[in-house]
């Protein structure tokens, strides 16, 4: 007989040994239960938001974390070829730059692969001739040729253009799923956020009082 048939015969045989295995197996059970729970519990978290969201029938509703707080650090090249409204190259997008342009303005990711980023661009024209409020823009995730031949067909709203290739200024934006409008006071802090194609609807409905309510609140901070 093995050395080692004969040990598990002696434990098989010894209650004590016994008591003191089934004690271990018994400990390390919560163990494994809390290891196999947390990634659960963890995803539920997250998935509560969404779900949330979609509850109240829009996903828009999925708050953003980054209202109230200032524009991540970002500085991205121009979009080569790009033209403003008035014909002037248009130059590239950094977070100071968005402190440099006065009041609110709109930063908007885009890009030329985007269903619903084309069934907004008509309001976002009209808003740019119409002068409402500065809008610059993020090319997300987009190769920079197909950029500039989507805004050569369909015209450019955007005072500044920067070029977000590898989606990094994306992701420290919070974007999860483009067109998503971020609307940012002169102290480059982020006032409202907007998932979504924008509409005369949502600018009048939502948008236009979310911002009313931001500008108020400026006022108040200056005043106290």
């Amino acid at each position: 007989m093995s050395e080692d048939r004969q040990q598990d015969e002696i434990r098989a045989d010894n209650p004590a040994e016994k008591a003191e295995t089934a004690g271990d197996d018994e400990q390390q059970r919560p163990r494994i239960r809390l290891v196999v729970l947390l990634p659960l519990i963890a995803f539920a978290v997250i998935s509560a938001f969404f779900v949330w969201g979609l509850i109240k029938g829009n996903p828009r509703y999925i708050p953003s974390v980054l209202i109230g707080k200032p524009v991540p650090e970002f500085n991205l090249p121009p979009l080569a070829g790009a033209r403003t409204l008035d014909g002037k190259p248009v130059p590239g997008l950094s977070s100071a730059d968005l402190k440099a342009i006065p009041g609110i303005k709109l930063v908007s990711f885009f890009a030329s692969w985007c269903v619903s980023c084309r069934q907004e661009h008509p309001f976002l024209m009209e808003l740019a001739r119409k002068k409402v409020i500065p809008i610059v823009g993020i090319a997300y995730k987009d190769a920079p040729e197909k950029s500039l031949a989507w805004l050569e067909e369909l015209g450019n709203p955007y005072s500044r253009i920067g070029v977000d290739r590898k989606g990094r200024t994306g992701i420290d934006f919070g974007v999860y799923g483009i067109p998503e409008s971020f609307f940012v006071d002169e102290r480059g802090i982020i006032v409202y956020k907007y998932t979504g194609p924008l509409s005369p609807t949502a600018w009048e409905k939502e948008v236009v009082p979310a911002l009313e309510k931001a500008r108020r609140q400026a006022e108040n901070g200056k005043g106290s």
